[in-house]
């Protein structure tokens, strides 16, 4: 970079922010600032011309009180005009003010664009460097389509300065992460990737962060880099500190290419050619090798830049694992770590050894650091350490030392840290099902486990407990003696009452023949309890109680006057009241034999996947070790026999083929775990499917990268919809017909239905006493993904249920997954149209719905300044462009619910443009395959009056009706 000459001090600058800096208070500093920007604005606007010292002081000026937070509305044609000076100070001033404060629609961008094709042909590097930087910068898609195609072939070219194509580059990465559909590489592919072995080390740094980022994307195209990456790693990794003088950083050489090429080769699988390999693997051995070896400085920073390879190294080989000798060494390296001094080590070494558990070739080696990690457990200060030795002792438990690891986690648990305890009590009682020999011991942890962290106890795990103690004969006595005693506690937690209950209720009479747990005994001691729980737990007792007549006819006088009570048949809540009338007069009126029948004990529960596990695997965040890879890691069995099913208090006295209620929520949407539901599950359809872990179907799984590569071509499982307008409502993927019938009309109330997802995406989109159908819909410019959930609520199948490819049979009680992906073509008004058919009870059932994709799912949220926001809204004054409608309100008129609903609308909501504070504008793209739609929102509210004004203005009339008409809904 060129030197500046004492010229280009800017006296005058220096001077002003000078002047700010002795200000004494923000009103001295605002009324300076005020009379420089006035002084300002008359030079550029007086009749003498500036030269260009005193346009880039003054612009460096306006740079400054931007930085300092005040708005600046004027300067930009000045700092433009700069760019066109062969100064590179000037240059420099003009393409810095750019970078800050031109926004990506600014109508500048014309000129500035150009100004930039200048400079980049130019060939002076400095001034290409500069231009490569802006638009680096800026980043914006028109920055885009105007250099995506000039950037690589200057990046390439054989007389490009080195300086020049470090920037060109990394210039290239920001494109493609903002605009990958741009940002084509093509033919320039192959010459790219030999930067790899260009000369300059600066060049192959910068090259190798783009190849990594394209090969996450494209790894068949650039496949051919990963013998150049190991060949250069190779050379590095061999090469003595004096070799590569420039860039070695304190005795280690270029540590930072180092780990971006062990990066690079995390992307793919291990190289087949045998050399490569070879040399690969004799690089990580080389590594491991230097870690052993003496630091050659105490300084803080050669041990980083030697341990930020290692670990990297380490990830690499965990990657591969399939070299056996390696992941041991990696794990006694990691191993050494486990003691280290530094904090910062010992949580990379736990965290690393998580993964290596998982791999059969190093989880011997990893369990005998058990004691190490055990005592990190106990002793480390950070609790985000303990947590990642949580992590690992769950990670390296398997039947030879299940019963330690748990005994020390319920240990811990005792005094663990409040954030961590919920996560510790689901590993906990996974760990004691999957590994448990004796049941005997698995119900012993679980209630000491609801004794010592009772708060921290989810449903899952006592409903967990409950279907294990009642599918094996083996345990049920010993677990209604043990949990008799428990209860014998002063204090008892609530959790331990409700499997109590359960418990005593189906397998009280195992142990009714000692006189120290005879019936009166076992009622006396639950009822005791009674007065200190929850609804929920109280409705649990009251099934218990009538369980009890049944096994015991001597307590029935007893527990009839208990249900007589007034306490009881007049309770304020309903369902106890309820349960209590109905009870006593089941008690009352039922013979021996019915009563018998009705309250028999509970069949064994369906075997499923353990709803614990899902839980787990629900709650672990990002950045944390996987629980379905440490789960693929173990080789030992589940514990046999142990089903999924819900256990709440009501299922104790209704039979198994009871029907379940018409109000049942079988998507789990209204609440975590309502009373009458089953427990969500992994192994079950009836799942959260609106939880932010997503549909737990494989074709679920979207992220941001690969959402739009994902919708093309459609799935083998899915449905495709193009949205092109009225004509092509019909389109829908409908369900095909059964028999001759003509699908239904749409129902009554789809249009109400429809707008209760505008601005929303996820919900229950139809519901009666059959069926429940819930939506959770994701959208990307044009390209949306929808996932319907068809919801059993009844106990009989559904027959013939036609929406391919939903599977043709729904069991009673179950749910089935379809996925539609959307294409909006042009804009359009009418929504597409969903034909549901199935038969029940031998009765034909054909439902219309309207399914909620509307015009707004395909706005792109766009950022304006108050100055574009109102120069775009006077360019769209034309009278079809605008609609306008002033309506009464429907909600209260909450300013935060405002908000929440106008940006659920998808655009963006532009704070501080509007003068009046109370009005809400918003401003979008609505990005269809056709073409794109721009519009602007403005939205007044009249507290006093109760009413709304709302004015949409866009560049297609229909677009702005639309979305008016569709709003005036929603407030």
């Amino acid at each position: 970079m060129p030197a500046v000459s004492k010229g280009d001090g800017m006296r005058g600058l220096a001077v002003f922010i000078s002047d700010i800096r002795n200000c004494k208070s923000k009103e001295a500093e605002i009324k300076r600032i005020n009379k420089e920007l006035a002084n300002i604005r008359s030079k550029f606007k007086g009749d003498k011309a500036l030269d260009g010292y005193s346009k880039k002081k003054y612009v460096c000026k306006l740079l400054f009180i931007f930085l300092l937070g005040h708005d600046i509305d004027f300067g930009h044609m000045e700092a433009v005009n700069l760019l066109s000076s062969n100064k590179y100070t000037e240059k420099q001033i003009g393409y810095l003010f750019i970078s800050v404060l031109v926004n990506s629609n600014s109508e500048l961008i014309r000129l500035i664009n150009n100004a930039i094709k200048n400079d980049l042909a130019s060939r002076n590097p400095t001034f290409m460097c500069l231009a490569l930087h802006c638009i680096a910068n800026v980043g914006s898609r028109e920055m885009a389509e105007a250099f995506a195609g000039e950037i690589p072939r200057i990046l390439v070219a054989g007389d490009t300065m080195d300086s020049v194509k470090q920037s060109a580059a990394l210039c290239l990465l920001r494109l493609y992460k903002t605009s990958p559909d741009l940002v084509l590489m093509g033919e320039w592919t192959s010459r790219v990737v030999h930067l790899l072995n260009d000369q300059h080390m600066g060049v192959v740094t910068a090259a190798i962060s783009l190849i990594t980022c394209l090969s996450q994307k494209n790894p068949d195209e650039f496949k051919t880099c990963v013998s150049l990456a190991v060949s250069r790693l190779s050379r590095i990794v061999s090469s003595a500190s004096t070799d590569l003088q420039d860039y070695t950083y304190y005795f280690v050489p270029a540590p930072w290419l180092s780990c971006k090429l062990l990066r690079l080769l995390q992307c793919y699988p291990p190289p087949e050619d045998g050399a490569v390999k070879g040399r690969l693997v004799e690089c990580l051995e080389t590594i491991l090798n230097k870690a052993q070896e003496p630091p050659k400085s105490k300084k803080v920073q050669h041990s980083n830049a030697k341990n930020a390879i290692l670990f990297e190294a380490i990830s690499l080989i965990i990657h591969y694992d399939s070299e056996p000798n390696l992941l041991v060494r990696a794990c006694n390296q990691l191993g050494q770590f486990l003691q280290h001094r530094e904090t910062n080590l010992r949580y990379l070494a736990l965290e690393s050894m998580c993964t290596l558990a998982s791999s059969e070739f190093s989880h011997e080696a990893v369990k005998t650091h058990i004691e190490t990690v055990i005592n990190a457990l106990k002793t480390e200060r950070d609790v985000s350490v303990r947590q990642r030795a949580a992590d690992l002792l769950y990670a390296m438990c398997d039947r030879s030392n299940a019963k330690q690891i748990v005994a020390e986690m319920l240990s811990y648990l005792e005094t663990a840290d409040y954030s961590i305890r919920e996560e510790m009590v689901l590993k906990v009682a996974i760990l004691a099902e999957k590994y448990a020999v004796d049941y005997s011991w698995y119900v012993d942890t679980i209630l000491n486990l609801i004794r010592i962290a009772g708060d921290y106890v989810s449903e899952e795990v006592w409903y967990r407990v409950i279907q294990i103690v009642i599918n094996r004969d083996d345990v049920q006595g010993y677990a209604a003696k043990t949990v008799f005693e428990a209860l014998q506690a002063p204090a008892c937690h609530e959790n331990m009452v409700k499997v109590g209950g359960y418990i005593l209720g189906e397998f009280g009479n195992l142990i009714a023949g000692d006189p120290r747990s005879s019936p009166l005994i076992q009622f006396n001691l639950l009822h005791s309890k009674f007065h200190l729980c929850s609804v929920p737990t109280r409705a649990l007792l009251l099934s218990a109680y009538i369980k009890f007549i049944n096994l015991f006819p001597e307590t029935k006088a007893t527990i009839q006057e208990v249900l007589r009570s007034d306490s009881q048949i007049r309770n304020s809540d309903v369902e106890l009241q309820q349960r209590a009338v109905e009870y006593l007069k089941l008690s009352s009126i039922a013979s021996t034999d019915v009563l018998a029948t009705v309250l028999e004990e509970m069949p064994p529960f369906p075997e499923r996947e353990s709803s614990i596990l899902a839980k787990l695997k629900k709650k672990k965040g990002p950045g944390a070790v996987s629980v379905s890879e440490l789960e693929d890691g173990k080789r030992e069995g589940e514990l046999n026999g142990a089903g999924e099913r819900g256990t709440d208090a009501s299922a104790i006295a209704t039979s198994n083929a009871s029907t379940p209620s018409p109000s049942a929520d079988l998507l789990g949407l209204r609440s975590a775990a309502p009373v009458g539901s089953a427990p969500p599950s992994a192994g079950s359809l009836l799942v959260d499917v609106f939880s932010e872990a997503g549909p737990a179907a494989p074709s679920a799984a979207v992220n941001d990268d690969n959402f739009l590569s994902d919708l093309e071509p459609p799935t083998e499982n899915s449905d495709s919809l193009l949205v092109e307008g009225p004509s092509e409502s019909d389109s829908a993927p409908s369900s095909s017909s059964l028999g001759s019938e003509d699908p239904a009309p749409p129902l009554p109330e789809s249009d109400e239905l429809l707008n209760k997802f505008v601005c929303k995406n996820n919900g229950v989109l139809f519901e009666n006493q059959l069926l429940q159908i819930g939506i959770k819909s994701e959208y990307r410019q044009n390209l949306g993904r929808m996932y319907l959930f068809y919801g059993n609520k009844t106990s009989v199948q559904f027959l013939n249920l036609q929406a391919k490819p939903v599977e043709p049979l729904v069991e009673g009680g179950a749910q089935v997954q379809q996925v539609i992906n959307i294409e909006c073509l042009s804009d359009f008004s009418e929504a597409p149209l969903l034909n549901i058919k199935f038969r029940y009870g031998g009765a034909l059932q054909n439902i219309t719905l309207k399914l909620p994709i509307t015009i707004n799912k395909f706005f792109q949220p766009t950022e304006m300044a108050s100055q574009d926001f109102f120069q775009r809204w006077k360019q769209l004054s034309l009278p079809q462009q605008e609609a306008q409608k002033i309506f009464k309100a429907n909600n209260a008129m909450d300013t935060e619910v405002l908000k929440a609903k106008l940006l659920g609308l998808g655009t963006a909501l532009l704070e501080n443009v509007d003068p009046n504070p109370e009005n809400f504008v918003c401003a979008g793209v609505i990005q269809t395959k056709a073409q794109q739609v721009g519009c602007l929102l403005r939205l007044e509210p009249n507290a006093q009056a109760q009413m709304y004004r709302l004015t949409l203005r866009s560049s297609k009339d229909s677009v702005s009706k639309r979305l008016c008409e569709l709003l005036a809904e929603q407030f």
